[in-house]
């Protein structure tokens, strides 16, 4: 099984927020501005998050 994680020490939250709209799960949400990881079960794990990331915060990985 896969993960989504976020690096917060590089994500600029609410002034970027790529992630959290292209999500089409709706797993990423912006809430206030931190990007948050909501229902990760129904991750389809299609990759668009990490494509859109400017700066490569968000991963996903398997869970070994």
């Amino acid at each position: 099984m896969a993960k989504v994680t976020i690096d917060y020490d590089k994500c600029e939250g609410a002034d970027c927020a790529e992630c959290a709209d292209v999500c089409p799960m709706e797993v990423l949400v912006l809430k206030g501005d931190k990007i948050e990881i909501v229902d990760p079960d129904e991750c389809s794990y299609c990759e668009v998050c990490m494509d859109v990331c400017p700066q490569e915060c968000v991963k996903i990985e398997d869970d070994d």
